[in-house]
């Protein structure tokens, strides 16, 4: 007889309209909100000083990639003359590196 009694008010707490609502319609019960918004909300932002820096990096950058590809066409000058500078392969490949750094670093 306890049985029956307790399945019968089990099955009018789930099988009710307005008892357990989640358990109807398949769904996950929603988290409560967090205490704390101020700290997962809100991004900081770059200090001053560490802009400052990698912007004077980027001129550098920015510098030294002009120049070293300033003197690319004399090396290939030398190739077509059939001498290859040793160095030529090593600053191709720096004015690669640069060239990334500068791309991501100004890329939105």
């Amino acid at each position: 007889m306890l049985r029956v009694s307790v399945f019968l008010v089990l099955s009018v707490v789930v099988f009710h309209p307005s008892g357990f609502p989640q358990l109807r319609k398949g769904g996950f019960p929603t988290p409560p909100e967090a205490a704390d918004k101020s700290s997962s909300t809100t991004d900081t932002p770059h200090p001053p000083q560490r802009v400052h820096t990698e912007a004077i990096q980027l001129e550098r950058d920015a510098r030294e990639l002009s120049e070293l590809s300033g003197s690319i066409p004399s090396d290939i000058n030398q190739v077509n003359h059939g001498l290859l500078p040793k160095d030529t392969i090593q600053k191709l490949k720096r004015i690669e590196k640069l060239s990334k750094h500068l791309r991501t670093a100004l890329a939105p």
